[in-house]
Parts: C-alpha cells; sequence; structure tokens
C-alpha cells in the first residue's frame, strides 16, 4: 500500500449518511453496503448541489471515541457553492482543514481491496509515531475510471 502526507483545506460535503460501528459492519447489522445501495439510488451525483460531481467521497466522521467507537459514514460529494440547506433525505457534513496520511489501495475487487486496506491502516497506526485525529477520515473514488473488480482506492486519515 503507498502512502503519502498531504494538507486538504476544509471540505462541504452532501450526501447519504447512517451512523455505525466497525464491529456492527463486521456482522449482520452493518449499514455500508445498504448505505452505498442508498447512495446509488439517490442520483446525487448529477444534482447541482454537488460540484465534482465524479469525485465520490465515503467519509467517516462524528467519531465517539477511535476506530472501536460509533462513526457516521456520509458518501456523497463536494457541496457545490451557494447550496446551504438540503433536501431529499441528503445530510450535511463539514471536514475540517487538517494533514493526511494518503494510503493508496492495491488494485484489485473494491470491497476486497478496501477492506485490507482499512485493516492495515488500523495497524500502522497502532505502531506508528503518528496519532490520528478522528476528526474526518474519506475514501476517495473518481466515478470517471472506476472498476468495481479492479479498483484503486485513495484513503485519507486525519493526523495530529
Amino acid at each position: 500500500m503507498n502512502e503519502q502526507l498531504v494538507a486538504k483545506p476544509a471540505i462541504s460535503l452532501i450526501g447519504v449518511a447512517a451512523r455505525t460501528t466497525n464491529a456492527a459492519e463486521a456482522g449482520p447489522e452493518g449499514q455500508l453496503a445498504k448505505l452505498w445501495q442508498d447512495y446509488f439510488a439517490s442520483g446525487i451525483a448529477q444534482s447541482e448541489r454537488v460540484s465534482n460531481g465524479h469525485m465520490i467521497y465515503a467519509l467517516y466522521t462524528d467519531y465517539e471515541s477511535d476506530a472501536s467507537g460509533a462513526y457516521t459514514t456520509l458518501i456523497g460529494h463536494e457541496r457545490a457553492a451557494g447550496q446551504a440547506d438540503t433536501d431529499g433525505g441528503l445530510e450535511l457534513a463539514e471536514v475540517p482543514e487538517a494533514k493526511y496520511k494518503v494510503f493508496r489501495t492495491k488494485k484489485g475487487p473494491v470491497y476486497e481491496v478496501v477492506a485490507q486496506a482499512w485493516g492495515e491502516i488500523w495497524s500502522y497506526f497502532e505502531q506508528a509515531s503518528l496519532e490520528r485525529a478522528y476528526t474526518g477520515d474519506f475514501e476517495l473514488y473518481d466515478g470517471r475510471t472506476f472498476d468495481p473488480e479492479n479498483a484503486e482506492i485513495e484513503i485519507y486519515i486525519a493526523i495530529k
């Protein structure tokens, strides 16, 4: 898995959201698969409320504590300027300006490479001198070139 450090400005996102835990996602109570279905059914990528509709964010935010606590996942896009309110069941999220350690998955089926990458990320931060900020982490997908059977995804982890 390739890694780099970057600074990013604050991001305002709009999309569909659910609250969950990693423990729930490992079992039958997981909500993320349905959340992805809700995202694709929403048609938000073509909405005038988003900018860069081809860039899909899977944001992990509102952490209760750390990787073992509850968090909110929002799947969506950058909110277009001047789009203050939402309707149609969409949610807003603000990601603060932050420094990120960026991990790039290897290529393969998206459900496999993303799950494997998160396992490696959790292991990495158990040993690393860098500390996670838990302010907003996200997976970034480019819809223009996305192939679910041969995906390569960037995962941004906010650090202190």
